[in-house]
């Protein structure tokens, strides 16, 4: 036998990529990935060429977008190449903006005086694109947990696609959900030989509860659910699966999108990562990390270190995402944790029995502390000049029980969406040309995570209060 090739220095010496894709350039860099633009030689096509340099990143994405290959609204993964020497490298299609550009330039429109905003028929396009794609990720019971406007691409023709899936999870145990070890190969014209020496165990088989193209992937079983019974399951899920006296991190793998990401005025990323690395990386059979996701649109119990979360966190993230399309303005903008979690409570107020039970059951809850918000501002604050049904969508996925927060299909089924105006075609949707241009406030376009500063620094906090405990401290911030 052969012994394998030595491992190349760059995705451009690699045969069995430079065979079939003319690399064109670089569009984007991070620390766990580097992505490119290339033209597919067999019929001119341009793609995206991820190449990611985590295996646990590069595991999980292809996993994902395996079982939600041939749904519309999630970014098509045509093949891939890996070898064991090697990193991976996604094919994927090639995808020039994305909705942190529509609301950049939407927010330009409204004070050029050029039109202004995202219009109504426009936004409830945008929303129920975002409503399919998230729907489709929750019916295969795979938690996308880093939903953000620059994971959301829009193709040229105006269709909205979620992106990234280094950070996802399927949600299912062993038997139920795809259990084999590690993805499976396959192309996107199922009669070519596959692109990688060593194929991989088949995970064919993935839950779906709906029969429709849109779902699923290969072999599937459909299973059918409520709302009850898919807390029963997941909470099942939990108590077998997920040895929670451990914290097992998730590496630090995401890049910033599949093929763009947005120089926004205001970047999370400017001042913080999207979470933390351990060298250890994650156990699949092992538990769940808090440390996911970008701070602005992290859920209150990840904020409070949950480790046994479940689809819930993408339905905060996602009613995030609804209200920056409203207002054109990040809901909650934190410059770290705790800014984060005292942003949320001067809207909602205070995070408690009454607003969530058992919240006090949260790693955190006990050891940071805030005063008592006396007049929380409310999310009516937030949305002004916004419909009734508008800020009661925000309502039904911005709030502390991750139980009442309205899933994708139940906000599918809202008379919104029916009323006048009428959600506009896709043709009628205002598009970027391109991803805003790297400009003054963007030099690069693509950050660093390894320049970053922690998520967990308290210094620009001004005073706190530490009290020892019988486990250990408390904070308390005035």
């Amino acid at each position: 036998m052969d012994p394998p090739p030595p491992k190349s220095w760059s995705i451009h010496t690699r045969p069995e990529i430079i065979q079939k894709y003319e690399i064109l350039e670089r569009v984007g860099s991070g620390a766990y990935s580097d992505v490119y633009r290339a033209r597919r030689l067999s019929d001119n096509l341009i793609v995206a060429l991820k190449e990611v340099h985590d295996y646990q990143s590069a595991f999980r994405e292809i996993e994902a977008l395996q079982i939600l290959h041939n749904s519309p609204n999630v970014v098509v993964l045509h093949e891939y190449f890996w070898r064991e020497d090697e990193d991976a490298v996604l094919v994927m299609e090639f995808l020039k903006t994305d909705l942190a550009s529509v609301i950049k330039e939407a927010k330009k429109r409204e004070g050029g005086g050029g039109g202004g905003g995202i219009g109504v028929g426009e936004l409830k396009r945008w929303i129920l694109q975002i409503l399919s794609g998230v729907d489709v990720c929750h019916r295969n019971m795979i938690v996308h947990r880093d939903l953000k406007p620059s994971n959301l691409l829009v193709s040229d023709e105006g269709v909205l696609k979620l992106a990234d899936f280094g950070q996802a999870r399927i949600l299912l145990e062993s038997g139920y959900v795809a259990s084999g070890e590690n993805p499976q190969p396959y192309e996107e014209d199922p009669g070519e030989p596959l692109s990688q020496a060593d194929a991989f165990r088949p995970s064919d088989i993935t839950p779906d509860t709906d029969t429709s193209s849109q779902g699923g992937f290969r072999g599937q079983e459909h299973v059918t659910m409520s709302k009850e019974e898919y807390f029963k399951v997941l909470d099942e899920l939990k108590s077998k699966n997920l040895d929670k006296d451990t914290n097992v991190q998730d590496g630090d793998t995401s890049c910033l999108a599949t093929c763009t990401t947005s120089d926004r005025e205001d970047d999370p990323f400017k001042s913080s990562c999207s979470f933390e690395a351990e060298e250890a990386g994650d156990n699949r059979e092992g538990s769940l990390t808090s440390c996911v996701g970008t701070r602005w649109y992290r859920a209150p119990e990840l904020l409070y270190g949950s480790t046994s979360y479940g689809l819930e966190i993408d339905l905060w993230s996602l009613g995030c995402i609804l209200a920056e399309l409203c207002t054109l303005q990040p809901l909650f903008p934190g410059t770290s944790d705790i800014d984060q979690l005292s942003r949320i409570m001067s809207v909602l107020g205070n995070l408690n029995e009454e607003t969530w039970p058992g919240c006090v059951k949260l790693p955190d809850y006990r050891t940071i502390s805030f005063n008592k918000v006396e007049n929380p501002i409310g999310l009516e604050a937030c949305l002004l000049n916004r419909t009734a049904e508008e800020i009661s969508l925000v309502k039904k996925l911005v709030c502390y029980d991750p139980s009442r927060r309205a899933t994708a299909m139940e906000l599918f089924n809202e008379k919104y969406f029916k009323e006048e105006p009428l959600p506009v075609p896709l043709s009628e949707l205002h598009v970027p040309s391109s991803k805003n241009g790297q400009d003054e406030d963007s030099p690069g376009g693509w950050y660093d995570y390894d320049e970053m500063d922690s998520d967990s620094d308290f210094e620009d906090f001004g005073p706190m209060n530490v009290t020892t405990t019988s486990t250990g401290f408390s904070i308390e911030f005035p």
